[in-house]
């Protein structure tokens, strides 16, 4: 009876220690995939903040350069003004589409890369 119980013992601490295992396992494969995620979203950020200032000053030139065949600076910002208003009222209209939806699988194939290469 003894060896029984001895048994069952045993057998409870390696569920206890399975279940343990398991979960140390989860910890790490959440902290693994967030840190990735993380990762891309930073490095986004920060080409995206380049190409920015790229647009930025391209756009002043532009301005200058539009002023200055009008005759007229202030035209030429004026001109480049309204077509970023074209341009943000094209990306509102379409923001589901063209925004929300690629971030939306493109953070969602992040999340499930990892379990097909698993398998």
């Amino acid at each position: 009876m003894e060896k029984a119980f001895a048994k069952v013992e045993e057998l409870a601490d390696n569920m206890k220690e399975y279940v343990n295992t398991r979960i140390d396992a989860v910890k790490l494969n959440a902290a693994e995939r967030s840190s990735s995620i993380i990762a891309n979203i930073v490095a986004g950020v920060i080409v995206m903040a380049v190409f920015m200032l790229f647009f930025l000053f391209c756009s002043i030139a532009l301005a200058f350069g539009l002023g200055e065949w009008i005759g007229k600076t202030w035209a030429g910002f004026l001109i480049v003004a309204g077509l970023y208003l074209i341009i943000g009222i094209v990306v509102w209209t379409a923001r589901v589409k063209i925004i929300q939806l690629p971030v939306m699988n493109a953070l969602i194939k992040q999340l499930f890369r990892e379990d097909e290469e698993e398998d």
